[in-house]
């Protein structure tokens, strides 16, 4: 027997008419490469949205065709996020931090026609646009608002899409071999937009009066679908454009009374350093939280941020082939009043997975590991807005199982409670006389230092075994540390054969494009040049 409910498709024109319908008067803010604000509503960028859709149309362009962006955070890159798939083409954001070559190779391979692009980005598109197929430019500040004035807003009719369309498409970062593309449905991304705002982190979930600043890159991994939660819940949204350092940031938290925030630890790690410096500076009792994710947030910095400034970390995991959200830390309702510590360890973890999404990791027997905080295996995971295969990538079939969950590479515990931890990336984790080390574990040890900056842990050859972990440590400004002194600190919470035989001291550890430590730059530095 069959249900009888309505066959109504998933698709993103919804979110465009909820915005319009419900939340018009919403605002939408952004900070100007001149640092000066731009302001509009919701219904203004509806408008713009149905217009470039509208617009896109009348140049030729099939339905499914991708139109890529290379643009910073701001209001057109959002008006680009609901037009482009409400016209039935495909969004195709293009990481801008990447080397030229590598944007060629992946709008060459994703087949985009036609780019909208930043002004200041234009040097940037000229040394790859002459190996794509891109038949149209469309630069921000200048002839997008002339492709915008070619249409007007009632000539976009809801194309009557199929929720499994592809709506967006985003190239994982490429650190192992050419980066690979992940295409989200229609389907899949309304599912992660409601699995998103399902997740309710700290128990103060997105809603229509809160003031969400996603400082996560609109052009990676469709900025964790912030953007279309914020216009789904009538958010009003913040937009730093391209000033991500810490000091402007936390001036437009102030200015515009944020409420969440989101973006990689790094990030976080020179806010707080900041606000040590200067606490009474900035005024942020407007924020309920900071939301955390892209690499293992340091649980130093997580309590660093609450006892002393009051601030509240919430923490995530996920991946480009997750949409990418899909798991949040939680703390457990029995542990509402216990001590501090405690609190931290649950909130340092990565948390249980978003309602539709299923994880396990599995030992050498195939048999599920024990849910015993101790126990390490690869994370795999399954669920509706998790990627299935790679774009036009052959021989990656090897990513998901035989029963069709996708090998994650992440290497990880569970709790009793079954919360994840992430311990290390497959291709990180070290394996010293046959034991695992986890990096990330030492890596938020050392970084709990007063007089750590950023640490970052990898393996070094060693003849006798194998690998050897090896640290290498930014120190804050005006501070010092020893070795000696590091290693002290953290052996009370290891054994002795986890802790690193040597210690190397930088200026910068370098990143990748998505601000994660680039660990693969280091092995090559220190496999080169050794430390004695």
């Amino acid at each position: 027997m069959d249900g009888l409910m309505m066959d109504y498709q998933l698709t993103l024109p919804t979110i465009l008419r909820r915005a319009e319908q419900y939340f018009g008067g919403k605002e939408v803010v952004t900070r100007l490469p001149d640092k000066s604000f731009h302001r509009y509503t919701y219904a203004d960028m509806t408008r713009r949205a149905k217009q470039l859709a509208a617009a896109l149309q009348k140049l030729g362009l099939e339905r499914g065709d991708r139109v890529g962006t290379l643009c910073w955070n701001h209001y057109q890159h959002l008006e680009a996020y609901f037009g482009i798939p409400c016209a039935g083409f495909v969004l195709h954001t293009l990481n801008l931090r990447l080397h030229p070559n590598d944007i060629g190779y992946i709008a060459l391979n994703a087949g985009d026609r036609a780019l909208i692009v930043d002004a200041s980005l234009m040097p940037l598109v000229e040394q790859f646009l002459p190996r794509t197929k891109v038949e149209h430019v469309f630069v921000v500040e200048e002839s997008y608002e002339e492709l915008l004035a070619s249409a007007d807003e009632g000539e976009w009719r809801d194309p009557g899409l199929e929720e499994n369309e592809a709506a967006a498409m985003c190239y994982t970062s490429g650190t192992t071999g050419l980066p690979k593309g992940v295409v989200y449905t229609h389907r899949s991304t309304m599912l992660h937009t409601l699995g998103v705002a399902a997740a309710n982190p700290l128990g103060l979930g997105l809603s229509e009066q809160d003031v969400i600043l996603p400082v996560v890159p609109m052009f990676h991994a469709n900025a964790w679908g912030y953007p279309y939660v914020a216009a789904m819940q009538g958010a009003k949204q913040v937009f730093p454009g391209p000033h991500l350092d810490a000091e402007s940031l936390l001036d437009d938290f102030v200015q515009e009374r944020v409420t969440w925030t989101a973006g990689v630890p790094t990030i976080w790690l020179g806010i707080l350093q900041l606000l040590d410096a200067e606490p009474k500076r900035w005024d942020l009792s407007a924020m309920k939280g900071m939301l955390v994710g892209g690499s293992a947030a340091p649980r130093s910095m997580i309590a660093g941020f609450q006892e002393r400034h009051g601030l509240r970390v919430c923490h995530g995991w996920g991946m480009t082939e997750t949409s990418p959200v899909a798991s949040m830390a939680s703390l457990p309702g029995e542990l509402a009043q216990a001590d501090r510590d405690t609190q931290y360890d649950y909130i340092a973890m990565q948390g249980v997975p978003l309602p539709l999404v299923e994880l396990r990791a599995r030992g050498a027997d195939g048999n599920e590991i024990p849910h015993d905080g101790e126990t390490m295996a690869e994370l795999e995971v399954r669920g509706p807005w998790v990627a299935g295969a790679y774009y036009d990538t052959p021989g990656t079939s090897g990513r998901w199982t035989e029963d069709g969950w996708f090998r994650t590479g992440d290497i990880v515990s569970f709790d009793p409670q079954g919360h994840i931890q992430i311990k290390d990336r497959s291709k990180d984790v070290i394996k010293s006389g046959g034991e695992w080390i986890s990096s990330v574990d030492l890596e938020n040890a050392l970084m709990a230092h007063p007089a750590v900056a950023e640490a970052a842990v990898i393996a070094v050859p060693d003849e006798k075994w194998q690998e050897r972990p090896l640290a290498v440590v930014v120190v804050k400004q005006g501070a010092t540390a020893t070795p000696e002194q590091l290693r002290e600190f953290i052996a009370p919470h290891f054994a002795k054969w986890w802790l690193p035989d040597h210690v190397v001291f930088v200026s910068e550890i370098p990143k990748t494009a998505v601000g994660k430590f680039k660990k693969t730059a280091l092995r090559e530095q220190f496999s080169a040049q050794p430390v004695a």
